[in-house]
């Protein structure tokens, strides 16, 4: 399969709403920093419809995604927001035949489709922010540099933000692959699950889970056999995942299971449900992950050619 090619200044940027909605204020603010980086934002009207918990019923949803992929003035999609329902777009997109490749960016309900696409269909994504709380509220929720690099090229970029927390010291490389835990466990046992080829790096993160939660997805994935394959991991914030009454915290779990990889552990990484600016990190490339002399994820493929 053929990377997506670069998404350069001018290019249309279709806004999809792959699972929950959000606000109308929220759209139009993120819309608009996405014309101030340069792109033209573009959507279906059906952006705005509202179900249950979701943005539409799947099957326009996935008629949307599939309309902007097939539109060749689009170069790029991003997701409205997260929430819930992504995973219900899966089988409407099966035998949708995503030509030219097309990079797609979002992130935690959104991991359904991400892995999707770089596990299934071999088309790179990115893990970063989406409209609503990010792009919406400019470049205090989001990291600028990172986000524009990757859309560009990347290769070669150094993602080495501050306060990332060494757990386990080593150099490992590999095709990166991940995202949301909560999406990444239910999908196993499905025609879509979470199964990254050994000597992955895989990129886990979550938010407001508790730690026994946490405990029992990286259970599961150890008893599935990602975590055993794995040549290093990178745990996101874990933003709210820590006991209020000083009881067991994220990083106490994370400490658990380190010592069941083979490579390097690190902790902290600002990508997903950050309290702080979203980085954007490539799905289904190479990178390589080191500890010293300071934790980096080294961007070693470009997700796009």
């Amino acid at each position: 399969m053929p990377k997506p090619r670069p998404v350069r200044a001018g290019d249309r940027i279709a806004i999809v709403a792959t699972a929950s909605n959000c606000s109308r204020d929220e759209f139009d603010r993120g819309a608009g920093e996405l014309h101030r980086l340069g792109f033209e934002p573009t959507y279906e009207p059906s952006v705005f419809e509202r179900q249950m918990f979701t943005a539409g019923c799947a099957r326009t949803r996935a008629a949307a995604f599939v309309n902007a992929w097939s539109d060749p003035s689009v170069a790029a999609l991003i997701a409205v927001r997260g929430g819930y329902g992504s995973v219900e777009l899966l089988p409407f997109l099966e035998q949708a035949p995503l030509h030219p490749p097309k990079l797609f960016v979002g992130y935690s309900d959104n991991t359904s489709l991400l892995t999707w696409l770089t596990l299934h269909r071999g088309i790179p994504a990115l893990h970063g922010p989406m409209l609503d709380g990010r792009l919406a509220r400019g470049t205090t929720a989001y990291d600028e540099a990172s986000f524009r690099a990757l859309l560009v090229d990347g290769r070669g970029l150094s993602l080495a933000p501050e306060g990332v927390q060494v757990i386990k010291n080593g150099d490992a490389t590999g095709v990166l692959a991940g995202g949301t835990m909560t999406q990444l466990t239910a999908s196993l046992g499905t025609p879509y699950s979470f199964i990254p080829p050994p000597g992955a790096i895989l990129f886990l993160e979550d938010v407001n889970e508790r730690p026994y939660r946490l405990h029992r997805m990286l259970t599961q994935l150890k008893l599935a056999g990602v975590l055993p394959h794995a040549a290093g991991l990178v745990f996101g914030e874990m933003r709210g995942c820590d006991e209020p009454n000083g009881g067991p915290t994220a990083l106490d779990v994370i400490q658990e299971f380190a010592g069941d990889c083979r490579g390097p552990v690190v902790a902290g990484f600002p990508s997903g449900h950050t309290s702080g600016p979203c980085w954007t990190v490539p799905l289904g490339v190479q990178c390589r992950l080191l500890t010293h002399p300071r934790p980096a994820l080294i961007v070693e493929e470009s997700p796009v050619e």
